[in-house]
């Protein structure tokens, strides 16, 4: 007999399957491994919401790259378990509403992490997140490599100086936006972040986003994508739009809105600074998804000198 429910996470199933309904995503999969309380979880809220088509899969999902393949054109919603539990956990900086203050105990929170395996694959110290806490855009990559492991902050190696070209570009400095990225460890050899790493260190990127509260976020390249907004798809398909995004967590009632409700923020997709290294011939397509960020946010890219 699986154990019933509280109330209040019957609830937040409930409207979390029915937000994704609204989005038109009605398949939902799960992993093989989800403990017991998790997979009843799933399956009672399949029953209230109607659309959830349970189905468990014993090949790994593929890793995006921006090279993927473009016949791979059906978006595919990843939901995490752990995203509804995350919305009913109180957080230490709700309530809080100097960013300051709040990035303060989001860092303290966070600690000298051991969530997942990479505090034990040779990681040097964790990189949290670097910027104006204010920032009305902010860039999300994918983890932080040599350069960044050893400095502690995020985009300080070869990618990180064409990220710096590309915000000056735009008409802004590096200290005028915020930037982190999807996981705060370095993975061993620069490899992708794996997904349990990803949904273990995640999170803490969604309540930075939450503290910050930009008006665009800059998703860097597929990893990023998919971490944020939850969906397979080729970088054809995500670029060159924009999307509603909220992070998991934030509620239009907390406390951290004295004067009025953060209506969330705009997210935008583009390749990786990485990869353009690797392909600068997709550099342009590169800033035709910057400046789609900056008309929106009312930025004129800098001038040349004659």
């Amino acid at each position: 007999m699986p154990n019933a429910l509280d109330p209040d996470l019957r609830h937040a199933l409930a409207e979390r399957l029915r937000y994704y309904t609204e989005l038109g995503i009605y398949d939902f999969y799960r992993r093989d491994k989800m403990n017991a309380v998790q997979a009843d979880a799933q399956n009672e809220a399949a029953a209230i919401a109607g659309v959830v088509e349970a189905e468990t899969s014993s090949a790994p999902q593929p890793e995006l790259r921006e090279e993927m393949s473009p016949r791979r054109s059906a978006v595919v919603a990843i939901v995490r378990e752990e995203s509804i539990f995350e919305v009913l956990t109180p957080k230490p900086e709700q309530g809080v509403v100097d960013p300051v203050a709040a990035l303060k105990l989001i860092r303290e929170d966070l600690g000298d992490c051991t969530r997942c395996k990479l505090h034990k694959l040779g990681r040097k110290q964790i990189v949290f997140g670097v910027g104006n806490p204010r920032a009305e855009l902010m860039f999300v990559g994918e983890g932080p490599g040599a350069d960044e492991d050893a400095q502690g902050e995020p985009f300080v190696g070869r990618a990180g100086q064409l990220l710096n070209n590309m915000i000056k570009a735009m008409g802004l400095r590096r200290e005028d936006v915020y930037i982190a990225n999807v996981v705060k460890c370095r993975p061993p050899g620069n490899r992708t972040p794996e997904r349990d790493e990803c949904d273990t260190c995640s999170p803490f990127l969604m309540r930075q986003i939450a503290v910050i509260k930009p008006k665009v976020v800059v998703a860097l390249g597929a990893v990023a994508a998919r971490n944020l907004l939850a969906i397979n798809a080729p970088m054809a398909e995500l670029r060159g739009r924009f999307y509603d995004f909220m992070p998991a967590g934030v509620r239009s009632s907390d406390p951290s809105f004295p004067e009025k409700p953060w209506p969330g923020a705009k997210l935008a997709v583009t390749y990786h600074p990485a990869f353009l290294l690797r392909d600068p011939r997709q550099k342009g397509e590169a800033w035709k998804d910057l400046q789609m960020v900056m008309k929106y946010i009312g930025l004129k890219p800098l001038q040349k000198a004659e």
